[in-house]
This record gives C-alpha cells, sequence and structure tokens, in this order.
C-alpha cells in the first residue's frame, strides 16, 4: 500500500476537523433549528448532547481511523478482521457522504449566487415579495443552480486532488480562523441593533417547557449533522491524525468550537431578526429569504451581506471537502488510483447526484420518489436514518468489538492524555450513547412513545 498522508501540525489538524465542523450546520441550519424549537432551550440540549453523545462518538471514530489507517470501509476490516459484516458500516458511512454532497452542493450554489447578489446589489429596494419571486425564479430556471453546483463540486474536487498537507489542511488554517472573525464582526455589529436584548433572552434565557422528546431529537440530528458523525469523516480525518495526537484536545476543541460558532451565529443574525420584526421561527428560508430583505433595510447591510454569503460558501466548501475526502480516499485505495483519478471520478460521481438535486427542485420536475424530489429525499434520508444508524453502529463497534486495550491505547494515545477520564468516556460509549441514540431512533420511527 501506498504512503499514507498525516496533518502536518497540531494547529492544522485542529483546523482540517474544525473546518468540517464549522460548516453549512452552524450558520445556515442551526439559526432556524434554534428558532424552530425555542431557542435558549434547544441550545442547552445542543450543548449537553454535543459533549455527552457527540464527543464519545468522534472519539470512537478518530480511535478506528487512527489504528487502521484505513478508508471508511476498509478501517473496520483491519481493526476487525475476520468479521466482514462490520465494513458494511463504513460503506454506509461513505454512501451517507455521497448522498448528501448531493444536495449539500445546491445549497452551496445558492450560496454562490446569493454572494453574487449581494456583491451586485441586488438587494436594494426590493420587498419580500420579490425576494422570494426572485428566488423561486432562480431555483426554477435549473440551468442557473445547476452551473453555481458545479462549480463548487469542482472547487472540492481541486482542494482535494492537491493531498492531505497541500490540499485539505493547507486551505482550512486559512479558511476556518477567516470564517470565525467574519462571524465574530458580524455579532459584534448586531451588539449595535436594537433587537439585541430580545436575541440575547432568546439565545440565553431557556424556556424549560419548550423541552420535548422532539427537541432532543433535533439537537441530535443537529449534534451529528454539524459534527460530522457517523457519515464516515471522522474516521477518515482520524486515519490522517499522527500518533502523538492528543483525541481529548482535537475532540474537545472541535466541540467547543461548534457550540461557540453556533451561538455566534445565533447573537449574528437574532439581532437583526427582531430589530426588524421577523420571526425567529422563519424556517430555512431564514437566511436566503428573510436576511437578504434585512440586509438591505440596515445600515451597513452592503458590506455585511457580501461578507455573510462569503462565510455561508466558505462553511459550506470546508464541510464538503470533508465529505469529498471520505469518497476519495475510499475510491483511490480500494480500486488502487492516484489522488487526482480518485478526485476526478467522485467530481463526476457527485456532479451528477447534484445536478439532480436542483433539477429536482423545479416545478413539475419528475424527480421525486414517494412525493419528495431529490433534494429533499436525500436530506431526510441521511439524517433521519443513514447518520443515527450509522453512529450507532460505530459505537457499537468501539465499545463491543474494538479490544479493550486497542481503544484504550488510541484515545489515550498509549497513555498520554486522558487516562483518568477514559474510563468515564468507555463507559458512555459503550452504554449511555448507544442507549440514548437507539431509544430516540427508535421514536422518531414511532416505536417508541
Amino acid at each position: 500500500m501506498r504512503k499514507r498522508g498525516t496533518f502536518a501540525s497540531g494547529f492544522g489538524t485542529v483546523a482540517a476537523v474544525g473546518g468540517s465542523v464549522i460548516g453549512l450546520g452552524n450558520i445556515w441550519r442551526f439559526p432556524y433549528i434554534a428558532g424552530e424549537n425555542g431557542g435558549a432551550a434547544f441550545i442547552l440540549v445542543y450543548v449537553l448532547v454535543s459533549l455527552l453523545l457527540s464527543v464519545p462518538l468522534m472519539l470512537s471514530e478518530f480511535s478506528i481511523g487512527r489504528h487502521s489507517r484505513r478508508n471508511a470501509m476498509r478501517a473496520f476490516r483491519k481493526v476487525a478482521p475476520g468479521r466482514p459484516a462490520w465494513q458494511g458500516v463504513g460503506l454506509l458511512g461513505i454512501a451517507t457522504a455521497l448522498l448528501i454532497l448531493g444536495f449539500y452542493s445546491v445549497i452551496a450554489g445558492w450560496a454562490l449566487e446569493f454572494l453574487r447578489e449581494a456583491a451586485a446589489g441586488s438587494f436594494r429596494a426590493q420587498t419580500p415579495a420579490g425576494l422570494k419571486e426572485n428566488f423561486d425564479t432562480f431555483v426554477d430556471s435549473g440551468w442557473r443552480p445547476v452551473l453555481w453546483t458545479l462549480l463548487f463540486v469542482a472547487m472540492n474536487g481541486v482542494i482535494v486532488s492537491r493531498g492531505i498537507q497541500k490540499g485539505i489542511e493547507k486551505f482550512n488554517k486559512v479558511v476556518t480562523p477567516l470564517m470565525f472573525l467574519i462571524l465574530l464582526g458580524m455579532a459584534v455589529n448586531s451588539f449595535t441593533l436594537g433587537g439585541l436584548r430580545e436575541a440575547v433572552d432568546f439565545v440565553f434565557r431557556p424556556d424549560f417547557s419548550k423541552i420535548s422528546g422532539a427537541v432532543v431529537m433535533q439537537a441530535v440530528g443537529q449534534s451529528f449533522f454539524s459534527m460530522s458523525l457517523g457519515m464516515g469523516i471522522m474516521i477518515t480525518y482520524g486515519s490522517y491524525l499522527r500518533p502523538g495526537d492528543s483525541m481529548f484536545r482535537v475532540a474537545g476543541t472541535v466541540a467547543v468550537s461548534d457550540v461557540c460558532i453556533a451561538i455566534l451565529s445565533g447573537l449574528a443574525i437574532f439581532p437583526a431578526v427582531f430589530t426588524f420584526g421577523i420571526s425567529p421561527t422563519s424556517g430555512p428560508e431564514l437566511v436566503f429569504l428573510t436576511l437578504p430583505n434585512i440586509f438591505a433595510q440596515m445600515t451597513g447591510g452592503y458590506l455585511i451581506g457580501i461578507l455573510f454569503f462569503f462565510l455561508l460558501f466558505a462553511a459550506a466548501i470546508t464541510s464538503s471537502v470533508s465529505l469529498t475526502e471520505v469518497v476519495v480516499a475510499y475510491v483511490s485505495e480500494e480500486f488502487r488510483l492516484s489522488r487526482r483519478k480518485a478526485s476526478l471520478l467522485t467530481v463526476l460521481a457527485v456532479g451528477v447526484l447534484a445536478t439532480l438535486c436542483a433539477l429536482s427542485q423545479m416545478s413539475g420536475s419528475p424527480l421525486t420518489v414517494a412525493g419528495k424530489d431529490l433534494f429533499d429525499l436525500f436530506d431526510s434520508l441521511t439524517s433521519t436514518y443513514m447518520m443515527p444508524v450509522g453512529g450507532l453502529l460505530i459505537v457499537i463497534f468501539a465499545g463491543w468489538v474494538m479490544k479493550k486495550e486497542l481503544l484504550r491505547r488510541e484515545i489515550t494515545s498509549d497513555g498520554r492524555y486522558g487516562t483518568g477520564i477514559y474510563p468515564f468516556v468507555r463507559a458512555l460509549i459503550r452504554f449511555f450513547v448507544p442507549a440514548v441514540i437507539a431509544l430516540l431512533f427508535l421514536t422518531q420511527l414511532g416505536l417508541l412513545k
């Protein structure tokens, strides 16, 4: 087997993994999910879920990846030889990454279109009805979303084809800190708006009556989606961790960054929402329909609009690069292809899926299954079924199939870090995490109430 790449530095590792985590899940999805599920109550549940479920799951994926030094499918074969059925978990993760790229790339294409419109000053003098009509016309045109989507997919291919250190790590070391600075600047600017007090109350004063099983399940789904879990990313990135890297430091830094970025997104968006009398429960259109209208009305809105949609694009590409790497690593290693050839094949496959997803959004499109267009179908399949099942099987594998000493050695970096907390983490991996994921998943399917 050809020599496998690794991340070159501790900062590069955190930047790459953090770049995967800081994506559309934080900037686009989190604000409206929080808005629909009680604001601060949802955020509190989200923080607990991230610490008690997502971090142990991330450590499990890192451990499988670093020990195997293989792609997401072959990793299970290396860790548990003689048990070929477990390779299916890796294949599930690769399939999940591919389907997510299908609809995720379309949203990223929208971000590029809106970045162009923001730079052109197209939001000025537009009514909310006019913005909605323009967006609907854009989506319904077919070729324009496809063009932006394919451009975005090609960008991913170029970055990934350059390798781990020269491509993924180098790119994220620049873009990830830049995203944080832009978001921080937007949050500071929002502090000057009249709706700040309402926004702070909404984000930091929980109404515990809002917490329900549905809210918890939303928090789990959002955390898994945002932290790139159950889709092969952290197994693949784990395979690039150096032997001396502290998994606790990487996972902890990434989890804290994820929560902070999500809260910063809320603080950047909700003050403007409350200032201009918009409901925080506006749903997915909050970013693409509501905010452009707000930018058109606020002082400095032209520049803020440009920065926001650049941020949205940057968040999309840092996350999609990690999704693309999952597929590229598999194709390269299983079919013995160069990274460039594997990247090209992956880009072609993603381009086809993303094009179909974009076209399925057109009015009257025949690209539907069971009443859902392909865009919504891929979103629903991955978030409702594939990621929870993948996460559940991964923690079961790490806690019950992977050798006890092997798991300890990987998570603690051979006894260098976190030996005191390791027994608690192992208990979470073996008992708490699988039990909670299974209960929530069965509840969502309607099998438990």
